[in-house]
C-alpha cells in the first residue's frame, strides 16, 4: 500500500514510536528513524527493519528539542531516502509536578518536545507533500490532549497545544492531498507509562501488578493497556485510502477513558 512512500518518524527507537515504523515498513513505505539509545542497539532495529520488511530504513539522532535539529531531520530524510511522504511527530518526554513545584526548565524542555518538535517538522516537510500533492501527518497526542490529569501542567499544555495544531494544519492543507490528524492513546504500557507504575508501587507499597491494575482502574474504564501495535495499526490505516477524508480529527485509543 505504501510502496515507494518515505515516512519519517521521530522518537521511533522504542515504544509506540518503534510500533509505528514497523507498521509503515510492512506496507512498503521506507523508515527514517530518530530517537536516542545504545548506537548498537539502534543499528540492530534499523537493520532489522529493513531485513524484515524489504525496505530502506535510516537513522538519524537529531534532538527533538532543537527547532534547527527538528527541520534538518526533515532534511536528512531526504537526502537518504526521498521526501518524507509521512511524517509521524511521536517523540515526547514526561515530568509531573504541583504547578507551583514544577521545575521551569521542564517545563520548556516538555513544552519544545512535545509541541514545537511539531511545528518545525510539519513546517519543513508540507512543502514537499504540496508538490507531490499527497502527505499524511500524524501528530502523537494523548488522551491528555483532550483531558487534564493533576500534576501535568506542562504535558497537558503540549499535548492540548498539538491537538489544535493538527486542526490548523488539517485546514490548511485540506484540498491538496494533504491530511493530519492526531492520535490521542490513554494508557499504553510504555517506559514512559511504566516509570508511573513503578512509583506507584513504591508508594503505595503494591506488586507490579498490583499497581498496574490501580492505575488502570483510576482512568481507563477497559482495565487493560492499550498496545503500541494497535497505535501502530491506527497510524498505518490513517496512511491508507480509507483514510483519504479523515483529516483534522483527535482520535483516542484510550478504553473509554475520555467517553466518562
Amino acid at each position: 500500500m505504501l510502496k515507494g512512500k518515505v515516512a519519517l518518524v521521530t522518537g521511533s527507537t522504542s515504544g509506540i514510536g518503534l510500533a509505528m515504523a514497523r507498521a509503515l515498513a510492512a506496507k512498503g513505505a521506507d523508515i527514517m528513524l530518530n530517537g536516542f539509545g545504545d548506537e548498537g542497539e539502534i543499528e540492530a532495529i534499523r537493520a532489522g527493519i529493513a531485513d524484515e520488511f524489504g525496505i530502506g530504513a535510516a537513522y538519524n539522532a537529531a534532538d527533538m528539542s532543537s527547532g534547527e535539529e527538528c527541520a534538518g531531520l526533515v532534511r536528512a530524510a531526504r537526502a537518504e531516502l526521498g521526501d518524507c511522504d509521512i511524517l509521524v511527530n511521536n517523540a515526547g518526554i514526561q515530568h509531573t509536578a504541583p504547578i507551583e513545584e514544577f521545575p521551569v526548565e521542564r517545563w520548556e524542555a516538555i513544552i519544545a518536545i512535545n509541541l514545537s518538535q511539531s511545528f518545525h517538522t510539519i513546517r519543513a516537510a508540507l512543502p514537499g507533500m504540496y508538490e507531490k500533492g499527497w502527505g499524511r501527518i500524524v501528530n502523537i497526542a494523548s488522551v491528555h490532549g483532550r483531558v487534564a490529569s493533576v500534576n501535568k501542567a506542562a504535558y497537558v499544555a503540549a499535548k492540548h497545544g498539538l491537538v489544535g495544531l493538527t486542526k490548523v494544519v488539517a485546514l490548511e492543507a485540506a484540498g491538496r492531498g494533504v491530511t493530519c490528524n492526531a492520535i490521542c492513546p490513554g494508557w499504553v504500557l510504555t517506559p514512559l507509562i511504566q516509570a508511573q507504575v513503578d512509583l506507584r508501587a513504591t508508594e503505595k507499597g503494591l506488586t507490579q501488578e498490583e499497581a498496574k491494575a490501580d492505575l488502570l482502574a483510576e482512568k481507563q474504564p477497559s482495565k487493560q493497556f492499550a498496545t503500541t501495535e494497535q497505535v501502530g495499526g491506527l497510524a498505518a490505516f490513517l496512511c491508507s485510502p480509507a483514510a483519504d477524508q479523515i483529516t483534522g480529527q483527535e482520535l483516542g485509543i484510550d478504553g473509554g477513558w475520555t467517553a466518562q
